[in-house]
C-alpha cells in the first residue's frame, strides 16, 4: 500500500502514447503488448484510474509520441532502433487510424496535449516541463506505454528534474514479463518514489479528498 500523498492541486496524470496502434484490437503495436495487457487488466485499469483523477479534477496531460510522417528518421544521422523500426512499420502513421488516440483516452476539454516526443522520454525536446510548471505541479503519475521504454525515461527525466513520480504496475505494458519485471523491480526503484498498483493508487488518491 502506498504512504504518498498527493496533493490534488499539484498532481498530473500523464498518459503517454494512448495511440489505437498500441491499445486497440488491430493496431500494430498491440498484438505485442497483448498477453501482457491482458493479464494485468490494463485497458480496465486506465479506464478506472481515467475516471477517478477526472472526479478528483487532477490535472490530466497526454503526452504523445510522433506520429510517423513520410521521411522521418531517413536522413538522420544516427537515428536509434526504435525510431529505425517506426521507420518501417510506419507505428503511430499521422491521418492513419493507428496513429489516432484510442476513443476512450481521448483528451477531453481542459486537458493538456504536449509536443510530440521524437525519443523515448516526454520531455526531451518538448513543451512537457515548462506546461507542468505552469500549473505548479509537483507530483506526477505516469502510465500508459511502454513499461520500459517511454514510461520508464519519462519517470527518469521527471525524477532528475524535480518531480514526485510515481509509476503504476498494472496500468502499463510491455512486449515480455522480463521487461515489467526490468521496469518494476530492477530499474524503477532507482528513481520512483512510489510504485503501486491502480488499486493503490485509488486507495492513496481517495485519502487526499
Amino acid at each position: 500500500m502506498s504512504t504518498a500523498n498527493y496533493p490534488l492541486d499539484r498532481t498530473a496524470y500523464l498518459l503517454v502514447d494512448p495511440y489505437n496502434d498500441f491499445l486497440s484490437e488491430g493496431g500494430k503495436v498491440y498484438p505485442l503488448i497483448e498477453p501482457i495487457a491482458t493479464q494485468i487488466g490494463l485497458l480496465d485499469n486506465l479506464r478506472a484510474l481515467d475516471r477517478v483523477v477526472r472526479t478528483l479534477d487532477i490535472s490530466v496531460v497526454i503526452v504523445p509520441h510522433r506520429r510517423w510522417e513520410q521521411g522521418d528518421y531517413e536522413n538522420w544521422d544516427h537515428p536509434n532502433p526504435t525510431q529505425c523500426k517506426v521507420m518501417h512499420m510506419h507505428h503511430f502513421a499521422r491521418g492513419e487510424w493507428g496513429g489516432e488516440w484510442h476513443p476512450d483516452f481521448a483528451p477531453r476539454d481542459g486537458d493538456i496535449v504536449v509536443q510530440e516526443h521524437w525519443g523515448s522520454s516526454g520531455f526531451a525536446n518538448t513543451d512537457l516541463d515548462f506546461r507542468l510548471k505552469q500549473k505548479g505541479i509537483t507530483h506526477v503519475i505516469i502510465v500508459g506505454l511502454l513499461a520500459n521504454t517511454c514510461i520508464e525515461a519519462t519517470a527518469r527525466y521527471a525524477s532528475e528534474l524535480g518531480y514526485h513520480v510515481t509509476l503504476v504496475r498494472d496500468a502499463t505494458a510491455a512486449f515480455k514479463p522480463e521487461m515489467m519485471q526490468a521496469a518494476h523491480e530492477l530499474n524503477g526503484p532507482t528513481f520512483a518514489h512510489a510504485i503501486v498498483t491502480t488499486d493503490e493508487l485509488i486507495a492513496a488518491l481517495a485519502r487526499q479528498e
